[in-house]
Order: structure tokens, then sequence, then C-alpha cells
């Protein structure tokens, strides 16, 4: 199962069809975090919107967060948001991808790459 970063949703949703081909050609299973999913419902500029992205996520399964997820999330804010800027949502979607043993499809490497045992694509 890989799960998908907030960007690469974005990116999808934006049309730029080098990311739709790359997700075309992962053939696997797709995840999305719940806090991909409230990022981009917060980031909706208006109802129609919310509508269309409503229907866009429903095509992904969705892996909501658990007791592991928030204990490990805790765990690596305290270790990196000081030394790496670590911030909650992106601690939350690494916690996700690797209580799950799950690779993270990401453009930002930069903000995970440090994370021991997380698998980037």
């Amino acid at each position: 199962m890989i799960l998908i970063d907030t960007n690469i949703m974005i990116e999808i949703l934006k049309g730029n069809q080098s990311i739709i081909d790359r997700i075309k050609a992962l053939k696997n299973n797709l995840a999305i975090s719940s806090i991909t999913s409230m990022e981009l419902y917060y980031g909706a500029l208006n109802k129609s919107e919310l509508n269309k992205l409503e229907r866009f996520i429903s095509s992904f399964t969705h892996v909501h967060l658990s007791n592991d997820i928030s204990k490990l999330s805790i765990q690596l804010i305290k270790k990196y948001a000081k030394s790496h800027n670590l911030d909650i949502p992106d601690s939350l979607i690494a916690s996700t991808a690797l209580t799950h043993n799950y690779k993270l499809f990401t453009l930002n490497i930069k903000d995970f790459r440090y994370i021991p045992n997380l698998e980037l694509i």
C-alpha cells in the first residue's frame, strides 16, 4: 500500500499529468491519511469545490488516526520539531505510513527524509 501525501493530491487536482502518470504507474492500492483529507477540505474555496473534493477523495482508501499513530507522532515531534522543523500534519502522515508499513509518495522528500524506516517515493 502507498500513502499519498497532500501535495501529490493537490497536483492531481491541478491536472499535473506527470504526477497522474506516476500514480497510474504505481499500480498499487493507494491510500490517504485523514490528515490529508482535512488539509484538502480546509483549502477548499467554496462549497462547490468542497463537493468536488469529496467525490475525488472518496476514490481512495482512508487511513484514520489511531492510538499507535498518535503516540508515534508525538515521538517524532519531540525528536524532530526543533531540529528539522517537523510540523504536526507531516508527523501524523509519516506516523501513519510507519505504523501501517506503507510507502509515502510525496514531493517534499526533504520534509521526511530524516525519519528512520520511512520509505519515500
